[in-house]
């Protein structure tokens, strides 16, 4: 009886299991559940629909196929974030071929699929295009490159049921024989189209009769990106989109005239459209923009023309505004302008760019004064990214005091020659992770000084739900990095540059952080032989060693100069094994192994 019982009882648990586990969408909570028992394991392999995978090279395809056969929906990441600031070698890695390959044969219900910073053949294109044209209806190709429009010939000829095509910032080859070949096509077969982005990448022979025929044939397009197209050659374009309402790119041409605006009032841009970035705007095309001001929830200023007082002029027109990225020719007063005109702002990025682009504006400055501003006033913040050329203490305090639904802070001091008063910035630091409580993503990149052994140990006293972490030129000693590695429970991505760690001590840290999967590091204090890493090798955690490498950059000045990237340490978990496919030195799993070669 008693047996039968708890048959009983173990069979309830299942059923209400298999009813309760396609509602868990949080990839999180479905790991955890997963780790309950067997049973519950094997369901949720039954019920997934979504698996993203954080690096290329912590699992095969084959494991993927046999634990999750029902997919509809797979991201999937190749290089290191590094890659895109160019301080990972071009052939790292990150081929998509052998999972092209998995998804043609073995998953029939797959229906998005999202690319990031991997390396895509024409080839795996076709194959994609061929065996998954039917069913596919999101291909997302984020940072990515190797393919040419070749390749997007296939996907725009086959997958007829396209919903999203995705290639923002893609290094893609453009033939020279063909202009737009792949465009025509995806206009021509393609009805049901809501998002079409191929916003910054150099995709530049189309025609914009095309983009005229996609509005016209899909009534359901809601968000377009493109490239540098005159915004006069649009207007068909628009007249027909009336569903739109996300536009970024296209250009204003002839910068010799002094006043476009009267050539530009032609212009009407769709009355749905809520989400807006137009590439090189400028003073006298801002009136295109004034009439949506009012409706406008994301402006993208990152590639417009505008100086401070521009940005004063239309921000405080933009009084729904929840998204804004620019660059910090914004300044203090246009950061004084937002907190007081846009009080729904939840996401702000402000990227560098007004010296490199000849653009210097003496109120283009962003320092703490127009932090603080911030701060007080936009009280729904939730995402700051921004590069400061000055900051404080206080101002780091007021965002701890304030900014309370902040769950992803980015701080980058720049680099110039004025001299920071008020560094080490340890108390501002503390204050603002102990007041941010909901912080899950966390970047601090200062200059040497900015964050002593005692501000790195607050660090990881008070990062207990951080998963994420970026950290540049911080701490003073291994000391530091040693107090800070007892804390930040919950880390599992850590990246570093320009600190001054020695080998041992990354070693002993990253046993220390017990939830971490995943390190990369470049600039440390290494070892004549490599051996102190190996107090850090255990099962499944592969080591990678990139040597230190020669590499040509341009100067501000668009000088050729060769500058040099120190050695990388990257390591993560891996159910792959080590790696065959790249020239780095790989740290075995037997430390004797090691030893004796």
């Amino acid at each position: 009886m008693e047996d039968r019982n708890v048959r009983m009882n173990t069979g309830m648990s299942d059923v209400v299991a298999g009813c309760v586990m396609p509602y868990i969408k949080d990839s999180k909570d479905r790991d955890a559940v997963s780790l309950v028992c067997r049973r519950w394991y094997e369901l949720d392999a039954l019920t997934r629909e979504h698996v993203t995978i954080a690096l290329c090279y912590t699992t095969t395809p084959e494991r993927l196929r046999r634990r999750f056969r029902q997919l509809k929906s797979l991201k999937l990441k190749g290089k290191p974030r590094a890659a895109m600031f160019n301080l990972i070698p071009e052939d790292w890695g990150g081929f998509v071929t052998p999972w092209v390959g998995e998804i043609a044969e073995s998953f029939k219900s797959l229906k998005a699929l999202h690319f990031r910073r991997m390396i895509v053949r024409d080839s795996d294109l076709e194959l994609l295009a061929r065996s998954r044209g039917r069913e596919l209806q999101s291909l997302k190709l984020d940072k990515c490159s190797g393919f040419s429009t070749d390749g997007l010939v296939h996907i725009a000829r086959f997958c007829r049921d396209l919903r999203t095509l995705f290639l923002e910032e893609s290094s893609i080859i453009e033939k020279e024989d063909e202009w737009g070949e792949w465009l025509h096509e995806l206009a021509t077969n393609n009805t049901v189209l809501e998002t079409l982005n191929f916003y910054m990448t150099d995709l530049g022979r189309i025609r914009f009769e095309d983009l005229e025929l996609i509005a016209r044939n899909c009534p359901s397009l809601t968000t377009v990106k493109i490239s540098d197209c005159e915004i006069l050659d649009l207007l068909g374009f628009f007249r027909h989109a009336t569903a739109l309402e996300e536009f970024c790119g296209g250009s204003f041409d002839d910068r010799s005239e002094n006043d476009q605006s009267e050539k530009y009032s032609v212009v009407s841009l769709p009355r749905k459209i809520c989400l807006l970035g137009l590439t090189m705007l400028g003073k006298n095309e801002m009136p295109i923009v004034f009439p949506l001001a009012a409706a406008l929830k994301k402006l993208d200023l990152l590639y417009a023309l505008l100086d401070t007082e521009d940005h004063c002029t239309l921000i405080q027109k933009c009084p729904n505004l929840e998204v804004l990225e620019t660059r910090n020719v914004i300044g203090d007063r246009g950061l004084e302008v937002l907190a007081r005109s846009c009080k729904r702002l939840k996401r702000l990025r402000i990227e560098r760019g007004a010296d490199e682009q000849g653009m210097e504006d003496e109120d283009g400055v962003v320092s703490q004064r127009g932090l603080m501003a911030l701060a007080q006033g936009c009280l729904e913040l939730e995402y700051l990214a921004v590069y400061v050329s000055d900051i404080t203490n206080a101002s780091l305090e007021y965002i701890g005091t304030h900014s309370k639904n902040l769950n992803d802070f980015r701080l980058v001091l720049l680099d110039r020659e004025e001299t920071i008063t008020d560094l080490p910035l340890d108390n501002g630091v503390r204050a603002l992770l102990r007041g941010c409580q909901k912080l899950r993503r966390f970047a601090l990149y200062l200059r040497p000084g900015g964050l002593t052994d005692l501000g790195l140990s607050y660090v990881g006293q008070y990062s207990q739900n951080v998963r994420w972490m970026l950290l540049g030129y911080v701490g003073e000693s291994d000391a530091g990095l040693l107090e800070f590695s007892k804390g930040c429970l919950s880390l599992q991505k850590l990246e570093m540059r320009g600190c001054c760690f020695s080998e041992g001590a990354l070693a002993v840290a990253v046993m220390q952080l017990t939830a971490l999967r995943y390190l990369w590091v470049q600039g440390y204090r290494g070892s004549p032989t490599g051996r102190d890493l190996l107090a850090m090798t255990r099962p499944y955690w592969n080591i990678e060693l990139i040597p230190p490498r020669r590499v040509d950059v341009l100067d501000p000045n668009g000088e050729k100069v060769v500058v040099e990237h120190p050695a990388h340490i990257l390591a993560y978990y891996s159910l792959a094994g080590p790696r065959t496919d790249f020239p780095s030195t790989v740290i075995p799993l037997d430390p004797e192994s090691l030893i004796n070669a």
